[in-house]
């Protein structure tokens, strides 16, 4: 029977997912979230929420977005449609990558679905026009809990492969780090 492959990022506790596909001359079927083997990894299966995302326009920025504990989340982000560059921030003050990014693309063509653990803030780049993503959500969203980070922080220095073109207000002026002398860590302590 397909499962999922889970291969840890190089920011302990995320993940990247690929299908395992049964193809036929019909095309494949591939198990997409299967709770038993994300618990076996040691990755948090609870889904609460699940999210669907359509953007117009290539060059589209969502994010950075996280939520402090203790409505923090656990996200499973997948693009069906088009592609994305889909990118997480380690904010766990006291992990070995605190403040280190990862990213990678998914896309309708290769399936990869990103895990972004909690403590994690998380952000996509559309690639194509016309990207959808969906969502699986771990707890729902909080408004009082959200909190961002700048895409553009210098302190991130996310390599973003293309050009930003549309963001919105929100995501644009989240405050830089260096200029957040209380910046919050994920727990909402300051």
């Amino acid at each position: 029977m397909p499962g999922v492959e889970i291969h840890q990022t190089p920011l302990p506790g995320s993940a990247l997912i690929d299908l395992k596909r049964l193809e036929d001359d019909r095309g494949f079927f591939a198990r997409a979230f299967c709770e038993q083997e994300f618990r076996d990894a040691g990755l948090d299966p609870t889904i609460t929420q699940c999210n669907l995302s359509y953007n117009h326009e290539a060059g589209t920025l969502r994010g950075f977005h996280y939520q402090l504990e203790p409505n923090a989340e656990v996200k499973v982000i997948r693009c069906v449609r088009g592609a994305i560059f889909d990118v997480i921030v380690d904010l766990r003050p006291d992990s070995d990558t605190y403040l280190q990014w990862f990213g990678a693309e998914l896309s309708q063509d290769n399936y990869r679905a990103m895990y972004v653990p909690r403590n994690f803030a998380h952000a996509y780049l559309t690639l194509t026009p016309d990207a959808t993503t969906i969502y699986q959500v771990s707890t729902p969203y909080t408004p009082g809990a959200e909190r961002g980070l700048r895409w553009n922080d210098p302190a991130l220095d996310v390599e973003w492969p293309h050009a930003v073109d549309h963001v919105s207000d929100k995501d644009a002026n989240w405050p830089l780090l260096a200029d957040n002398a209380d910046f919050p860590s994920v727990t909402g302590a300051r």
